[in-house]
């Protein structure tokens, strides 16, 4: 599917939230899921629910991924 395949629904659910994540890169990429929106900057009417979104996402997903790399340490009978 092509990105802009993609965006139609999740404007019609709701672009107050919604979040692009680049799959496939060495880092995490989270980004809004709207333009730059330079038509309203600086008119105090921006929403910046789609940034916060973004940003917690891309922090879910680093703890998944540190996890995944640093797996918490279990103890067996056999260790005690």
């Amino acid at each position: 599917m092509y990105r802009d395949q993609g965006h139609g629904p999740v404007k019609v659910m709701g672009l107050e939230a919604g979040v692009n994540v680049t799959i496939g890169l060495p880092v995490i990429r989270t980004s809004v899921d709207h333009g730059t929106a330079f038509d309203i900057a600086g008119t105090g009417i921006a929403d910046e629910r789609s940034l916060i979104e973004a940003l917690r996402q891309a922090v879910e997903l680093a703890a998944r991924l540190f996890e995944l790399v640093h797996p918490p340490h279990t103890t067996t009978i056999l260790e005690r």
